[in-house]
């Protein structure tokens, strides 16, 4: 397999950790080891005593009992840990799609969603979505997209990087076009539970379809990336199996000290959730004055879930964009080339607590 270099993460090699200002990070604001420790009484000397050798390749099963009580028709033998949701792509594509297979893939999508199923040697159909469209996602384009070849359909919801959230009727009618053509769906949910209203959740794809796989992390909703925990669920037993295999081609099994942080913190999610979703829903309305402010320059369609947004800048180039602002602001965003999706728009975030900061310093920078 011959991969090219990851744009996203390249841009962000350069910069991420220079720029005195993040405004463009996906993931939510992290914790010290030791505020996650005192969640529990007792977690610190459990955590002290934890012994540094292997775990099993499919996950510690405690954790796994964790990550099914996010589900409700998914048991721990029906997950598989990974090392983030990245190994979890990875690890699926590279054991159920043969060269000449198509996926469908909801664009943009982070690279390796589509870019791993190419250098497996399969066709890729992008299932675009537009800002004219308030990033919403058109069924009867995916129709159109389906065929005879078709192994899986990609998708990602809530969106990275739009913030979009499909409704249940898209969401469903998603299922029913797998399930008419007996296809997989991929679901990337890593930023379930950040819905900005809870009444917009949707179920798991591993829930409502038994050829569905959801995929999910430590790193964005809960704010851990540091962990380095992912997951796959699935009804299909004999596919996760396949994947353990080739897991042992990869990282055999995970880091111990994050398997018991994270089943940790599941047992305390909501309260680590409600703390991220409390950053979100501060940080928001001050991006809706500064776009207002700013409605000369740009546009934005209002994300409705996760912690990202994705705005139009009206004239220019967004990459020459990004540059000036962490080159003249110290102020690092993502521009829409990362994506492979042309040179109009930037990723913003906003689940940080320094985010006020950092969008005070791009707005002196503009004005």
């Amino acid at each position: 397999m011959r991969l090219p270099a990851f744009k996203l993460e390249r841009y962000l090699s350069r910069h991420e950790f220079s720029a005195p200002r993040l405004l463009c990070t996906s993931d939510c604001e992290s914790v010290s080891i030791a505020d996650l420790l005192a969640l529990e009484e007792g977690a610190k000397e459990s955590f002290m005593a934890r012994n540094l050798g292997y775990t099993e390749t499919q996950g510690d099963p405690e954790l796994r009992a964790g990550i099914a009580g996010l589900y409700t028709g998914i048991g721990p033998e029906n997950v598989l840990v990974s090392a983030g949701a990245e190994e979890a792509i990875f690890l699926y594509m590279n054991a159920m799609l043969s060269p000449g297979d198509e996926i469908v893939v909801q664009c943009p999508a982070y690279q390796s969603l589509h870019e791993v199923a190419r250098g497996i040697g399969c066709r890729v159909a992008a299932w675009t979505l537009s800002d004219a469209d308030g990033w919403r996602p058109d069924i009867e384009r995916l129709k159109d997209l389906v065929t005879p070849s078709t192994k899986a359909i990609v998708i990602n919801s809530p969106h990275n990087p739009t913030g979009a959230q499909m409704t249940k009727e898209e969401f469903f009618a998603v299922k029913e076009i797998a399930e008419e053509r007996d296809i997989h769906v991929f679901s990337d949910e890593v930023y379930r539970f950040l819905e900005h209203d809870p009444k917009d959740r949707l179920p798991p794809m591993a829930d409502i379809y038994e050829k569905g796989i959801s995929i999910g992390v430590m790193s964005k909703s809960f704010g851990l990336a540091g962990l380095r925990i992912g997951w796959t669920a699935a009804q299909d037993t004999g596919m996760l199996s396949r994947m353990a295999a080739l897991k042992d081609y990869t990282t055999i099994c995970c880091s111990a000290p994050s398997e018991f942080l994270s089943t940790l913190a599941l047992r305390h999610r909501e309260e680590i959730v409600e703390r991220n979703l409390g950053i979100v829903r501060e940080n928001l309305p001050l991006l809706d004055r500064f776009f207002a402010r700013h409605a000369d320059r740009f546009s934005w369609v209002r994300p409705n879930a996760g912690p990202i947004a994705f705005p139009r800048l009206l004239e220019g180039s967004a990459a020459a964009f990004c540059e000036e602002a962490v080159t003249g602001a110290g102020v690092l965003l993502l521009p829409s080339e990362t994506y492979g999706y042309g040179d109009s728009h930037f990723r913003i975030g906003f689940a940080r607590r320094d985010m006020p900061a950092a969008l005070a310093a791009l707005s002196d920078f503009l004005e």
